[in-house]
């Protein structure tokens, strides 16, 4: 039997792998990975990697994740209390964050633009000197910064967090979709090389992330609006 928290569990995980598949992640993935490591991306493609190399990898790109994952529930936390602090009904956040998201999801179609989610805000780190700490530090400067790409599904789930009745629920809501965000990036990070063999081959897929992205936040935003999540859970009943 699949609960509701499970459905927006899921839900939440798959906007995170949507991010990392978004034209402006998945192309620059390799140059964190170096950037984060430190090492050329000549090592990181060496079929003769040493396991330090593998190990600094791993380590890297966990604190990495971790980083990024921090400040994202924090940031969900934030608004979730922000609203049941205002003390606004749960049907109201509902519907008004139905139609935000609904609006984030024809942004990122390119229908219609949104201006604060098109300017990067990104943080620009010239070096990185302080090792693991280094990659944590960097991984919040990317969660701070997201790309316009990344703004319209973040914001879906930040909206999303903010219509339940509890913090836990909101901050399991931003670790799914830190997961679904930092799975993909960890199994690329360690398989560097099949990574850049088949980004050639999703290189023409690519462009069709943010229909597929605009789509399903446009169907979760009508279902926010209507309520009508059960019937979701429904669907996934069956």
């Amino acid at each position: 039997m699949v609960s509701g928290n499970e459905v927006s569990i899921l839900i939440a995980f798959s906007a995170g792998v949507l991010s990392f598949f978004s034209p402006c992640i998945l192309p620059l993935f390799p140059s964190y990975i170096t950037y984060i490591t430190g090492r050329s991306f000549e090592d990181m493609k060496s079929s003769e990697k040493s396991s330090n190399i593998t190990n600094l990898t791993v380590i890297n790109s966990l604190f990495f994740i971790l980083g990024f994952s921090i400040i994202f529930v924090l940031m969900g936390i934030a608004i979730s209390y922000f609203g049941s602090f205002l003390g606004i009904k749960r049907v109201w956040l509902e519907r008004i964050g139905g139609v935000l998201i609904i609006l984030f999801g024809l942004d990122i179609m390119g229908i219609i633009k949104t201006r604060f989610l098109s300017q990067s805000k990104g943080i620009s780190l010239k070096r990185k000197n302080f090792g693991y700490l280094g990659s944590l530090l960097v991984g919040m400067a990317f969660a701070f910064g997201w790309t316009p790409c990344v703004g319209p599904i973040l914001s879906s789930i930040f909206i999303y967090a903010s219509t339940f009745d509890s913090l836990s629920k909101a901050t399991v809501l931003l670790l799914a979709y830190s997961a679904g965000l930092g799975l993909p990036f960890f199994i690329a990070s360690l398989a560097i090389n099949q990574f850049l063999f088949l980004f050639v081959k999703l290189r023409n897929f690519i462009r069709f992330v943010p229909i597929i992205s605009g789509v399903f936040l446009i169907l979760v935003g009508m279902l926010l609006f209507s309520g009508q999540f059960s019937r979701l859970t429904g669907l996934f009943v069956r």
